[in-house]
């Protein structure tokens, strides 16, 4: 993916260029059919996202999918170089916005995702990547959210430091990694009248499951994801406590081989002796790689998003519960009466 990118060179000085995203019913449709297609095979399902941009607004206006992986005789470039020509000679708008990719139980943020998205944004500009997420819109709740790379972030991959010297001085965290955009559905008056008959179709026991609590299979699949993100800081927070460790040890060690060094040299100078430079002693003593912390802050910001997803799953059910309770309540005291 992490050349996916297009090939139209942008100019990378303004990094606001987008305030939100107005994606067309159709392209929406294509999306979640694909996504559904391929995590019925646990397969990853990726796209490229074609619109323009006015103004501020990223308009996403069709999609394609990208060939699987496994076939190595297919050229990915080409292939969607094709596409977009034959899309353009059907008055199609064909210019390259981004991409899109599924996402199971909110596992989207990854390394993979970091470096596919600075591909593309160096490359296109006002490039998006939407996420979207197929166990939870199955359960009734549309997750579709589309993301940038900060400025920082940008600037950290672009420098090739993931040092904790390098995010403190650009001040990125697991939370400034991705900037969130805005993201609108926008149908055809036609498309509206057509899904309001459809509505009216609907038989009334399906149409108005409004206080279903089945969440709870969601819930589980969060919190495991959530137990294995947290046991994957804990070996990354291990592996740098004996980074600090090993670095601490080699300090004093390197303190200790100095102090005896200047105690040598007194005595060297007394006796009118030369002296031994403190540069042979600092040579014994070769500096410990840091370690990178660009793991650590991506799982950092998967257990962020584990936590919002059940804070808002959680928060729903209990609003549901509480409504379901009273309506019983109600029952209850018309059927006394």
């Amino acid at each position: 993916m992490a050349n996916r990118g297009g090939r139209h060179a942008r100019n990378e000085d303004s990094e606001n260029t987008i305030n939100y995203v107005q994606c067309d019913g159709l392209a929406v449709m294509k999306m979640i059919k694909h996504c559904h297609e391929e995590s019925s095979n646990m397969d990853l399902a990726q796209g490229a996202l074609l619109g323009l941009v006015v103004d501020k607004c990223l308009e996403i206006t069709n999609c394609f999918p990208f060939p699987k992986s496994g076939d190595e005789t297919m050229d990915e470039e080409m292939y969607q170089l094709t596409v977009m020509r034959r899309l353009r000679r059907v008055n199609v708008d064909h210019l390259h916005v981004g991409w899109y990719q599924s996402s199971d139980v909110g596992n989207s943020l990854s390394l993979a995702l970091l470096e596919s998205q600075y591909h593309y944004q160096t490359s296109i500009e006002e490039s998006v990547v939407v996420v979207y997420d197929t166990q939870k819109s199955s359960r009734g709740f549309l997750c579709l959210k589309a993301y940038r790379l900060t400025p920082q972030a940008i600037q950290m991959y672009k420098d090739g430091d993931f040092t904790p010297e390098a995010f403190r001085t650009l001040k990125v965290g697991y939370e400034s990694l991705f900037a969130e955009i805005p993201i609108v559905i926008k149908n055809s008056p036609l498309t509206n009248i057509m899904m309001s008959e459809l509505n009216e179709l609907l038989p009334e026991d399906k149409g108005h499951n409004f206080l279903d609590l089945g969440t709870a299979s969601v819930l589980e699949n969060h919190m495991r994801s959530l137990i294995e993100r947290v046991d994957e800081l804990y070996q990354e927070a291990v592996r740098y406590n004996k980074y600090q460790q090993v670095v601490f040890k080699q300090d004093t060690e390197k303190h200790r081989a100095l102090a005896k060094l200047a105690a040598e040299n007194a005595v060297r100078t007394s006796k009118g002796e030369p002296t031994v430079p403190e540069e042979e002693v600092i040579k014994q003593f070769r500096p410990m790689p840091v370690p990178a912390r660009l793991t650590a802050t991506i799982t950092s910001g998967q257990i962020n998003t584990h936590a919002q997803h059940i804070a808002q799953f959680c928060s729903q059910s209990l609003a549901k519960l509480f409504i379901t309770e009273s309506l019983q309540n109600a029952k209850e005291t018309k059927e006394i009466k």
